[in-house]
């Protein structure tokens, strides 16, 4: 016997969608906005909308009336609204102060507008973090809705049947969250119809296909409304519009929907009511070692499109960041400035903005960071002081032999390769292991001629399409100074691209080992740029318990086990995108290590906003684990060439785990 499918939709409004001009805004509500609500209301259609407080602040300032129907339609008519926040910001990549003020702002507007606080939220842009479902919680959201295709790639146990039913998410310190399912090949199916890439009665056959024995529910559409009857412009290959009207075929297509006996129409919110079913309610993490941040769609979609590509993600997400600090340091903060600095961290800024708005846009930011004083605040990096650490003893022996230069005291002992630009040979930290916990693993250290390479640690690489490879692996004559009881080891190196001056300081009383770039870079073309790779010695780290744990948006620390993984979040997708996860590093942290003992990788977000690519690879009876920061990748939003002086440090902590 075939069940009834439970179908339901939802639509995503968008008035900062990046490639709409502000101008265009008016004929947007007219031609998306608008049909929609009238196609909700002629045929009693039980929608979500969805859309940030801005965007429907933005609406009511073009067509007041257009709010007023909506507010009707989601308290006396068949429609919901959903929540995402104040502005569609990117969860993972922000501090958690800041979600908790985009969440607490939004709830706040939504009620001022629609006099209701929605209880379920769309996860911007689809990038979820454990990290963030206590503060979706707090806020007062009940569930989620969060794409299925890709955490289900990543798990490859999971039930297929799970799609069609409302689970719960896990996220960190305990927190669960009930989720709805979104699919993104299902709505990418109703733009095919709409834009005449199919037509009903194949779209009809693809929906029928996922009617089974049990009661399903089954996601009809949950994307953007901007792309019916008006193009944004983005892509070249944009489909025409269709010549009938796409909101006539979009009403045929609901109409036969309605009046197909194997389907039932229902709001989002009825899906939850499926939770006591067979099948539902499992608890599911959603992310893995391999996948820490699902986002919806393809792999180009991915957490470095809003992070280090754009036309200048790196350096208006420092400039955010230094902006919050500054927030965060004042005893004088008010929402409106919470709302400013979540508007500016919009992720629609940071992909296929328009040259006009990118303009406006920046002169917003710099206003804004001058209230502050922003650029005024730049720390000094402070590694934290370890308790018990004991004063660095009077002699920290420095000698040169060969290629290799040593540095020893009383609780660490390095190694650095002068041949090799003062790559990291070898880290010992007496306090942990006689063993080095991290440096350079040679060629030929594993058996195999796909990984006879030098591994090292402590050094960068740029990577440009058609292009030599840049590094800072040359021969360099140090130079050796003392400081406060530390040791500095420098040198500038010559690249292709101009020079890099670079620094070592060790620092036993602070009980950190803390790299330093300062590249005198001109035109820096679009590419990848990594700096101070980090590479595991696994004879140090016990494969059974590796993880690494850092934040993505949330207060918590997330971690992930490394036991089973075999990845490489820098691994290219295509030609075009240079990478293919990453981590967001909102706490300026990564431990990575075993039960036992871990590095510390910290570094301060407001010099310069870089996140992190972790990889692991299995080998023989062995491993092979590396993090490197990137400031910048290449993908189908990159724009222009830079004059760019990067600057970059990061310290290295080991300590004992959890201590």
């Amino acid at each position: 016997m075939i069940m009834k499918i439970r179908a339901f939709s939802f639509f995503h409004l968008n008035l900062a969608y990046s490639a709409i001009e502000v101008d265009q805004r008016p004929k947007v509500v007219e031609r998306c906005y608008w049909p929609l609500l009238k196609l909700a209301r002629e045929r009693q259609l039980p929608f979500g909308i969805e859309a940030s407080a801005w965007t429907l602040e933005t609406i009511a300032a073009i067509d007041p009336a257009w709010l007023v129907e909506l507010r009707d339609l989601v308290t006396n008519g068949p429609c919901e609204f959903i929540g995402c926040g104040y502005a569609q910001l990117i969860g993972p990549l922000v501090p958690a102060e800041v979600n908790e003020a985009n969440f607490r702002i939004g709830m706040q507007r939504y009620e001022a507008l629609l006099g209701i606080r929605p209880k379920i939220a769309l996860v911007n842009e689809q990038a979820y973090s454990a990290g963030l479902v206590p503060l979706y919680l707090e806020a007062g959201y009940e569930a989620l809705i969060m794409e299925w295709n890709n955490p289900a790639r990543s798990h490859p146990e999971w039930n297929a049947e799970w799609r069609y039913l409302p689970q719960y998410a896990c996220g960190t310190g305990g927190a669960e969250i009930p989720l709805i399912w979104n699919k993104s090949v299902s709505f990418q199916k109703v733009q095919r119809y709409v834009h005449g890439e199919m037509e009903l009665d194949e779209y009809l056959a693809y929906v029928l296909a996922h009617t089974g024995g049990a009661t399903r529910a089954f996601p009809i559409y949950g994307n953007d409304v901007e792309v019916f009857d008006f193009r944004p412009g983005r892509y070249m290959t944009e489909a025409p519009l269709h010549a009938s009207g796409e909101w006539q075929r979009i009403e045929a297509m609901y109409a036969a929907l309605q009046e197909h006996p194997d389907l039932e129409m229902v709001a989002p919110s009825a899906v939850l009511k499926m939770m006591s079913l067979p099948g539902a309610g499992n608890r599911l993490q959603l992310e893995t070692a391999a996948h820490p941040v699902p986002v919806k769609k393809q792999d180009k979609y991915n957490l470095l499109r809003w992070a280090v590509t754009g036309r200048d993600d790196l350096g208006i997400n420092t400039q955010c960041w230094r902006i919050f600090e500054a927030m965060r340091a004042s005893a004088i903060t008010t929402e409106s400035d919470w709302t400013e600095l979540c508007y500016l961290w919009s992720s629609d800024f940071r992909t296929h903005i328009t040259e006009a708005r990118w303009v406006e846009y920046r002169v917003r930011l710099a206003e804004f960071s001058n209230k502050w004083q922003a650029d005024e605040i730049l720390p000094e990096n402070n590694c934290a002081v370890p308790a018990g650490s004991e004063s660095p003893s009077d002699d920290i022996n420095v000698v040169r032999k060969g290629r290799f230069l040593s540095i020893e005291g009383k609780r660490f002992k390095l190694r650095l390769n002068c041949l090799r630009g003062l790559a990291l040979d070898s880290l010992i930290d007496r306090t942990l292991s006689e063993l080095s916990l991290c440096g350079t693993l040679h060629h030929g250290y594993y058996d195999g001629i796909q990984w006879a390479a030098d591994y090292y640690s402590g050094h960068l690489v740029f990577e440009s399409p058609g292009r030599p490879k840049v590094t800072d692996l040359n021969a360099v004559k140090p130079e050796v100074k003392w400081e406060d009881g530390a040791v500095l080891i420098k040198a500038a190196i010559k690249t292709a691209l101009g020079l890099v001056k670079k620094q070592w300081r060790i620092d036993e009383l602070k009980g950190c080992i803390t790299l330093s770039y300062r590249l005198h870079w001109r035109d820096v073309d679009l590419g990848s740029l990594r700096l101070g790779y980090l590479t595991l010695n696994p004879e140090a780290f016990a494969a059974d318990s590796l993880c690494y744990q850092t934040h993505n948006g949330g207060r918590d620390l997330e971690s992930f086990s490394l036991t089973q993984s075999d990845f490489d979040h820098g691994a290219p997708v295509s030609f075009l995108i240079s990478a293919n996860q990453a981590l967001g590093l909102t706490e300026g942290e990564l431990l990575i290590g075993d039960a036992s003992s871990v590095v510390g990788v910290q570094f301060d977000k407001s010099r310069n906003a870089g996140i992190g690519i972790m990889s692991h690879r299995k080998i023989n009876n062995s491993y092979l684990c590396r993090f490197v920061v990137t400031l910048k990748e290449l993908d189908d939003t990159s724009r222009g060439r830079h004059d760019a002086g990067f600057d970059f440090e990061f310290s290295l902590v080991p300590r004992r785990q959890n201590g």
